[in-house]
């Protein structure tokens, strides 16, 4: 497909085809969000399985996606997909007839198996048929998929908790997932790399794998087992897991740059780090996925514990993020050819942390649901204007033969930054909340007995079983002060949320400029044949 070729009805359908299956695993991070207090009234969840159910899928997600984007690579990636679709759907279904907190947790874990094959095999896929302009509505409509899906997602989810079952929420993907494996069987291609070196990076899966299951268990757990000392005085498992955690990623760095340089297979190679647009974009996408599902982990248990909302009606309030990433989408190509990709990643990056941040000045018990909707809006036209040019700048001066591994490398760096939104997010939101409430509720005069039980209350259900003391005439004057600890932690996790997407904003002035029109079509032409290394100085020469 030359650049000046005309965009085919069958590409039209397989670009449809993979937003379809990008639609499903990245609406089911978010789905659930809204129905959390469904769920933890449902099975039984406390605070930490909560965060666990939405952290565990990104950590998987995360953990494999290096390993199935070079398995797609090398037996194919239309292949990988479909079953990764299946996986997928199966685990859905366990999930929807989950039991047990425990039952629910590791069917989420089997989801995101299902989804870390989906994902990256999509995007080389994308990468593989479309060329030119093509590829950059392409890269568009894949990036606003992402972007759009994580807050359509809620919507989704509290209709079904509200006036169905939370279940369905995961039981839907299955007729969804059916019409996606018909597509992949008329629509797709089969591409693939024979060049690619045969073989498995055992060490590289363990030490990655772990190391980023210890950082993530840490940032959950502290709260419950306490950051360096347990209850009892004895040593916490939290920093032994954390220490643990970052050795592990370093030992992964080390032995997966001695695997390069003797020739073995590697999990990823590291030296696509030198390529300026690759280095710097993921970790700008790291930054903004943190953001986003952080916010959409958080949010959910505000507006339901202390502002009032239904499932439902929170879901009506997070669909206008979703609009506004969708209504900025058909927009955004222009811009980029008139901006440059660089600039409309940034401008983007400015509207979300301008939105989080004015959502952290103006929450209160009584601000309006169009104020919230309104912030909203303009964090999405954030999202859609970042996340769809961000994949194409990560990219860009990636070789196409490398495309599945790079593919994978930045579809991990960004559910690990969901993972680690959920968790340090989700974590500070649910410590700050009860130490809030702790505060408020020792200057009551209510019994001890009475305190400690709310105080318990708010903090397993993550301000989930709000209402329900509040419903309570014993407890009515305690949930007031509830509500607004809830409120004030929000409060303050927005603001963090909202600093560290500055942080993104300064990352990006390293991205090396460059207008959509000036962009390497595809990277076949003049990189195919490039190794990694050859194309990382000629990156840094467009750099300079």
């Amino acid at each position: 497909m030359s650049e000046s070729t005309v965009i085919t009805r069958r590409h039209w359908l397989a670009m449809g085809t993979l937003s379809l299956g990008v639609s499903l695993v990245i609406m089911d991070a978010t789905i659930v969000n809204v129905a959390l207090p469904v769920v933890i009234e449902d099975l039984g969840l406390d605070s930490a399985g909560a965060q666990w159910m939405n952290a565990i899928y990104s950590l998987v997600f995360a953990s494999l996606m290096l390993t199935v984007g070079r398995i797609g690579d090398l037996y194919g990636r239309k292949r990988l997909y479909a079953i990764g679709l299946v996986v997928f759907m199966l685990a859905s279904l366990g999930a929807g007839a989950a039991t047990s907190p425990a039952m629910l947790i590791a069917s989420r874990l089997v989801q995101g198996l299902g989804a870390a094959m989906v994902l990256p095999s999509t995007l080389s896929t994308l990468n593989a048929m479309f060329t030119g302009r093509a590829r950059g509505i392409a890269f568009a409509i894949w990036g606003s998929t992402i972007g759009g899906m994580a807050a359509v997602g809620p919507l989704i989810g509290g209709w079904l908790a509200t006036d169905v079952s939370w279940r369905w929420a995961f039981w839907l993907n299955i007729p969804f997932g059916l019409l996606a494996l018909v597509g992949i069987a008329r629509t797709l291609d089969e591409t693939r790399d024979p060049s690619l070196q045969r073989g498995a990076d055992v060490p590289g899966v363990l030490l990655s794998s772990i190391g980023l299951a210890g950082i993530v268990f840490g940032l959950i757990e502290g709260d419950y087992y306490g950051w360096w000392l347990t209850d009892a005085g004895d040593l916490s498992p939290v920093p032994v897991a954390l220490a643990l955690g970052v050795l592990l990623v370093a030992l992964f760095v080390v032995v997966e740059r001695r695997r390069v340089r003797q020739g073995k297979v590697a999990l990823v190679d590291l030296t696509l780090l030198g390529i300026p647009s690759f280095r710097y974009g993921i970790t700008a996408a790291l930054i903004v996925a943190a953001g986003e599902f952080g916010l959409l982990f958080t949010l959910p248990l505000l507006l339901q514990g202390a502002l009032g909302y239904s499932a439902l009606g929170t879901g009506w309030i997070v669909l206008w993020l979703a609009l506004g990433t969708f209504l900025v989408s058909g927009a955004t190509p222009r811009l980029a050819a008139r901006l440059g990709q660089t600039r409309v990643v940034r401008i983007g990056l400015v509207l979300e942390a301008v939105a989080i941040g004015g959502l952290a000045l103006t929450m209160s018990l009584t601000i309006p649901g169009a104020a919230i909707a309104a912030w909203l809006f303009l964090y999405g036209v954030g999202v859609g204007m970042a996340t769809a040019q961000l994949t194409s700048v990560i990219l860009v001066d990636v070789p196409v033969a490398e495309s599945g591994q790079a593919s994978g490398f930045q579809t991990t760096i960004r559910q690990l930054g969901s993972a680690l939104g959920v968790a340090l997010l989700g974590g500070l939101l649910i410590s700050t909340m009860t130490s809030q409430t702790e505060a408020r509720l020792d200057d009551t005069g209510l019994p001890t007995e009475v305190q400690e039980q709310v105080v318990d209350v708010v903090h397993d259900s993550a301000g989930a079983g709000i209402p329900a003391l509040a419903a309570d005439p014993s407890t009515a004057d305690a949930a007031v002060e509830a509500e607004l600890a809830l409120v004030q932690a929000s409060r303050i996790t927005t603001g963090v949320a909202a600093g560290v997407l500055l942080v993104g904003v300064a990352v990006t002035f390293a991205l090396p400029h460059r207008a959509a029109d000036q962009a390497p079509p595809d990277g076949r032409t003049s990189g195919a044949g490039e190794t990694a290394r050859g194309r990382r100085r000629r990156a840094g020469e467009t750099a300079g």
